[in-house]
């Protein structure tokens, strides 16, 4: 337990932060899932926008350092060949 009034506040700004980045995790793992499904029902109008709300979100997580910057430049790296390769299967349809 902490003693002193600094290690006190210390541990209420720690709770705060933890809550904030759970919750900013959650946010990018449901936009991932969101433009994987899309992908997967072949909406390619919805696609476009949720990939750009997915990769909005990764990057505002790699600048408040919740993401390692090359964790960041993987997982958009990952869905933006996903989203090319399903639109390049549509064409051929």
């Amino acid at each position: 337990m902490a003693n002193s009034k600094s290690a006190k506040k210390c541990v209420l700004q720690n709770e705060k932060r933890r809550i904030k980045n759970v919750a900013r995790r959650s946010a990018i793992k449901t936009a991932v899932k969101k433009v994987l499904t899309a992908i997967e029902s072949t909406e390619m109008q919805n696609v476009e926008t949720l990939f750009n709300d997915a990769q909005a979100k990764i990057a505002r997580a790699k600048g408040k350092r919740l993401l390692h910057p090359n964790t960041a430049a993987r997982k958009i790296s990952r869905l933006a060949k996903k989203m090319n390769a399903a639109k390049k299967a549509a064409e051929t349809k």
